[in-house]
Parts: C-alpha cells; sequence; structure tokens
C-alpha cells in the first residue's frame, strides 16, 4: 500500500531498544521507571514497545489515552493533576494519581468509595519549579487530612521540575523529598514506599551516579522517544534520537528571490517576518505546515537542506546545496525535537505508520 503524506514513520524497535537501555541504566540505582506515553497520545503500537522494553507502568496526562490502553497489562498512571470533573474516570481508568488539592482528593475519595475500589495517589510537591504540587511548609497538615480518607493509599510523594520554570533537579532540590518523607515517617507511621523524583530532566543524575539514594521513581517520556535526558540535552548512552521521523512531500521546486518583492506586513500569524537576501535560491514547498508542526523542532536529515520557513500548511526549504536531484512529488525526511513530536502525533492531518524492524547492534548514536 503506497505511504501518505506527510507522515510519521515510528521506528518500534528502537523505542524498544531505548526503554530496555534507560530502564536497566535505573534499575542499578533500584529506580522503577514509568514510561510516559503523551507524547505519542499513548498509540498502541508504540505503547506496546515499551512493554516489550520491560516498562510496568505508563502515564499519561489524558484519561482518553488511559481508557484507550485499559486492556493492556501494565499499571497507569494519571500524570496531570487530577480533575474535579474526571474523578470518576480517574477512579476507573488509572491505578494511580498525582495530586496537590485536597479538595479534589477528598472528590476521589467519594468516587472510590461509590465504585467500590481503592485509588492509590502520590502527592506533589513544589521543590521550587513552580508548577504543580504543595508547598513544603503545609505538606505535612495536607497528609494529616489525606490519611483519614476512605478508599485512597498514599503512597509516595513526587515532584516535576524543569516543564515550566527550568528548575534543573539536583541533590539539594530533591533531598527535600528525602526529609519530607522521613517527616510523614516519624510524625504519622507512616512509611511511603515512592519518591517520585521527577521526569528525563532528573536523568543526569542517574547517568552521573549523584541522584538520592531514596529516589526510586522517575516518569520519563522523552529520555525514551529521543535518547537524551532534559535537563542539558546530553544523549543517553546507547540510546536512539531518530525513532520518529516526519517525511513530508515537495509539491512545489522553483528557483525564486529570497526576499519578496513589495512592502513587507503581518505574516498569517500576526507577525511581521524578516528576510536575508541571499539572491535565487532552488526553493521546494512540502505539504506540510504550522498546523501539523512545530517549525523550529524540525531538523532535515540531509544537512544540505534549511528551512526557510513556513505558513499553516506549506514548509518552504532552501534545497539548492542539496547533493540530490530532487523534483516535485519527492520525500523529505526530518527528524524532531520533543515538541515537534507531539504536535505531529496529535495532529490527524499527519499519518502514523509503525514498523518493527530486526534487533541490530546501535552504531554510531
Amino acid at each position: 500500500m503506497r505511504k501518505q503524506y506527510p507522515c510519521v514513520e515510528v521506528n518500534l524497535s528502537k523505542i524498544t531498544h531505548n526503554a530496555r537501555q534507560i530502564l536497566s541504566m535505573c534499575k542499578n540505582r533500584n529506580i522503577n521507571v514509568i514510561g510516559v506515553t503523551k507524547v505519542f497520545c499513548a498509540q498502541i503500537p508504540i505503547v506496546e514497545a515499551l512493554l516489550k522494553g520491560g516498562i510496568n507502568c505508563v502515564g499519561d496526562s489524558r484519561i482518553q489515552n488511559l481508557k484507550r490502553m485499559k486492556k493492556l497489562d501494565c499499571h497507569k498512571m494519571l500524570l496531570r493533576i487530577s480533575m474535579e470533573s474526571e474523578a470518576e474516570k480517574v477512579v476507573k481508568y488509572s491505578d494511580v494519581s498525582l495530586n496537590s488539592e485536597l479538595e479534589t482528593i477528598k472528590v476521589l475519595s467519594k468516587k472510590a468509595k461509590q465504585f467500590k475500589l481503592q485509588h492509590n495517589i502520590i502527592l506533589m510537591v513544589d521543590i521550587g519549579d513552580l508548577r504543580e504540587g504543595v508547598l513544603i511548609e503545609d505538606a505535612l497538615d495536607i497528609v494529616k487530612e489525606i490519611i483519614k480518607l476512605d478508599n485512597i493509599n498514599l503512597i509516595g510523594i513526587g515532584t516535576n521540575v524543569t516543564c515550566y520554570g527550568g528548575v534543573i533537579p539536583d541533590k539539594n532540590n530533591l533531598n527535600k523529598l528525602v526529609s519530607l518523607r522521613n517527616d510523614i515517617k516519624n510524625i504519622y507511621n507512616l512509611n511511603l514506599p515512592i519518591i517520585s523524583g521527577g521526569n528525563s530532566s532528573s536523568l543526569y543524575l542517574v547517568m552521573n551516579n549523584t541522584i538520592p539514594k531514596e529516589v526510586n521513581q522517575l516518569r520519563i517520556g522523552e529520555g525514551i522517544v529521543l535518547g537524551r535526558e532534559t535537563s542539558f540535552g546530553y544523549a543517553i548512552p546507547n540510546c536512539y534520537d531518530d525513532a520518529f521521523v516526519l517525511k513530508g512531500e515537495i509539491v512545489e521546486i522553483k528557483d525564486k528571490p529570497t526576499v519578496p518583492t513589495g512592502k513587507i506586513g503581518m505574516d498569517a500569524f500576526g507577525n511581521t517576518p524578516r528576510f536575508q537576501d541571499k539572491g535565487i535560491r532552488k526553493r521546494a514547498i512540502v505539504a506540510v505546515g504550522r498546523q501539523d508542526i512545530k517549525v523550529d523542532g524540525l531538523f532535515p536529515l540531509d544537512k544540505n537542506i534549511s528551512i526557510f520557513g513556513a505558513s499553516s500548511d506549506h514548509l518552504i526549504l532552501d534545497v539548492t546545496d542539496s547533493i540530490n536531484i530532487l523534483k516535485v512529488g519527492d520525500i523529505i525526511e526530518f527528524k524532531m525535537d520533543y515538541g515537534c513530536i507531539l504536535a505531529a502525533m496529535t495532529s490527524n492531518y499527519v499519518k502514523k505508520y509503525y514498523e518493527r524492524q530486526p534487533e541490530y547492534a546501535l552504531v554510531n548514536c
């Protein structure tokens, strides 16, 4: 069957490989890995590739995605702070959820009791990034109220960093969780089994062996998908960075000037563009645009191709220096960053293909 474009090709073998490598690295530090599925909308073939790599718990921010995975033999975690309006679905489709609001936890308790379910929660604690989480100084009082609730099991404390404030996880801020867990044990005689120490930005601490030994869970998405930690962008040893490839079809190719003719006003997105005069260049238009992808997250596999820009539906490339003789109908391939993968996998206009290739040795990755 002929492929449709634009499309994302997902190499499932590379996803499995990356999951296996990161799981092995974390197991050496007694850290359990939650495989985060939100960037690829929990598409089942990719989730199954994670499970094949040894992941036994997956996490997503959308209840719809958790519901899609309900028949898979693994635990499910709701990553985004629970909404009261979705409490029934939270207790039905997730085994554990991340929470920071006592009133919402009370609603989860009522729903869990109504459906005769036990629901596990991790209390999120803000250690400086200023996204979700209770303040350290308020945590003990909130724990006191949580442990009174029916059908709710407080199984751990966790945190999130880098995603909003850009705060880098380190021994100092993660040890705040360790101290808090010790206080909870001493005051309430409650020994919480889990300290969830963040996301792929915490992997550099695993890589350099400085993560506090008490941290025993990480929620990993980009590390598996792109083979890198996200505090500094370091490559994770023996992992692939090209499991997701965007492919687009050339619909026009012509020699044109690099500066438009006429008075320059706002473009379709309300910006006033600026242009550098590079003379006449061979320009290719690919049928994919800002409605589908994040343009600054695209990287042509042909290093001699550069990106001029994009509109809603068209990606404009400079192909002058490409060694390939390109023509209308040819396919251009791109690596993507995390944000671009998120957009492309969410777009209904980008076809998805899943391919599992034979296992092979990693070379120059």
